[in-house]
Formats: structure tokens, C-alpha cells, sequence
């Protein structure tokens, strides 16, 4: 005697794999957006680490006057 437990259901299939997707599609944009904002950062940190040291080696330039009527 088969045991019934063990037998497919293609109703609990269909619905499994309907999740599955949504879910592979939430973690996907997910990921995505991690990388998007891991790779701002990065920008961003290098930006501000390269302005630093050229501010560093650089004079601070005079202060502009301005202009009176």
C-alpha cells in the first residue's frame, strides 16, 4: 500500500512555486539594492578620502571680497 502522505499534490505544487518566485523576485531587488547602495558608499567614502588629502597638501584658497555699492 502506498502511503498518502508522501504523494504529490499539484495544487501545494503550483502554489510552492508561485512563492518560490515571488520570493526569488523580492530577494533579487533585494540584493540589487544592497549592491546599489555598497557601491555609493564606496563612492562616496573615496570621494571624501580624496578630497581630504588634496585639501591637505593644498592651501586654503583667500576669500573672495565682495563687491560694495
Amino acid at each position: 500500500m502506498k502511503n498518502p502522505w508522501i504523494k504529490k499534490n499539484p495544487l501545494m505544487s503550483m502554489w510552492m512555486s508561485g512563492a518560490n518566485a515571488v520570493v526569488g523576485a523580492a530577494r533579487s531587488r533585494a540584493t540589487a539594492e544592497g549592491k546599489r547602495q555598497a557601491a555609493t558608499m564606496m563612492t562616496k567614502g573615496a570621494k571624501q578620502v580624496a578630497s581630504f588629502w588634496s585639501g591637505a597638501l593644498m592651501a586654503a584658497p583667500p576669500p573672495k571680497k565682495r563687491k560694495r555699492r
